[in-house]
């Protein structure tokens, strides 16, 4: 049997690390058998979670004995991981021990080198973090997973399950992990990655700003031509200068400012009424249904139509996610 351990750190997200003892737990071959034996593993005995204490039956010494290792994130008052942790995780590594991570799990691997260099992904949430503190690692926000080979890791929760599929596919072949996705009640792949679950917030303006009430009227004006003359226009200033506040203020350009905002209204729309693409793509101001498609799909990464399946009440068990364009409260991860 192949061997999996989890390893379980203080303030473990229950979740993350659920979903791979459970997938893993319940793989099984035509014949019946399970091909995949499952040990939570942990530096100490009794591991402190946020709503529970956990006992694991193994120590660190299990990570020598496996052949794929999970780290599942742990929450923002977890310790660093301690050095015996770390050096485990080293010497399996070395060993060519498969190693993966859920969600903030990365941070782990990170912490001991076997992400430099890499691609790697962890909730998009934490992205900025994982690139700020680990420059070596391109951190890719925008995936359900990232598959180096030997070092894999998965954004949220909900991705760890897809990287879970996604090894049990590798090791024993798309029938098996076909079954496992039944099992779960979950697609085999899923369209689209991270980004359509990212809530594309605009970057805040400071209070007072002369750029404040121009940003509400284009907010309220999405549906019409805008020309950055027109926006310089009604601020006061020239085009220039414009330009150069808004890039001071707000980090970016005029014209990307406004682009996010039209898909930010698309997926309003999109999450709350029966609108055509056509009708969605007049009222978010894009020049055409083709404009909108395309520019919809690299901001968001899926289709408006996938989009709408799993975010509108009612379409394939999906659910509303309570905002207006202007409300950026609320998202289904």
């Amino acid at each position: 049997m192949h061997t999996v351990a989890i390893l379980a750190l203080d303030h473990v997200v229950a979740a993350d690390m659920a979903i791979p003892i459970d997938v893993f737990r319940r793989a099984r071959l035509a014949d019946g058998r399970r091909p995949y034996r499952v040990r939570v593993c942990a530096p100490t005995p009794r591991v402190d979670c946020e709503t529970f204490t956990l006992t694991a039956p193994y120590g660190l010494e299990a990570l020598r004995e496996a052949d794929t290792i999970v780290v599942p994130g742990c929450s923002e008052e977890a310790p660093p991981p301690g050095e015996e942790v770390l050096d485990a995780l080293r010497e399996a590594a070395a060993a060519g021990t498969r190693i993966a991570s859920v969600c903030t799990g990365a941070f782990t691997l990170a912490a001991a080198g076997l992400l430099d260099g890499l691609s790697a992904t962890t909730h998009w949430l934490a992205a900025p973090r994982l690139a700020e503190m680990f420059p070596l690692v391109d951190v890719r926000p925008d995936v359900l997973y990232v598959d180096n080979g030997q070092i894999l890791t998965s954004a949220g929760a909900s991705a760890g399950l897809d990287l879970c599929l996604h090894i049990i596919r590798r090791d024993l072949g798309s029938a098996v992990a076909a079954d496992s996705a039944r099992l779960s009640v979950t697609p085999l792949e899923r369209e689209g990655g991270q980004a359509q679950f990212i809530v594309h917030t605009q970057p805040p303006v400071p209070r007072g700003s002369l750029l404040e009430p121009v940003l509400a009227w284009i907010e309220d004006n999405l549906d019409r031509e805008l020309t950055l003359a027109e926006m310089a226009r009604r601020g006061g200033m020239s085009e220039r200068t414009f330009s150069r506040r808004f890039r001071e203020q707000l980090g970016t350009t005029p014209l990307q400012w406004l682009l996010r905002a039209r898909v930010r209204r698309a997926q309003f729309l999109l999450e709350t009424t029966d609108h055509g693409v056509e009708r969605i793509a007049a009222q978010a101001g894009f020049g055409s249904p083709t404009a909108f498609r395309e520019r919809f799909k690299r901001v968001v990464g899926v289709t408006p139509q996938a989009y709408r399946s799993s975010f509108r009440a009612g379409a394939s068990g999906g659910i509303v996610r309570p905002r207006s364009h202007r409300d950026e409260a609320g998202v289904r991860i």
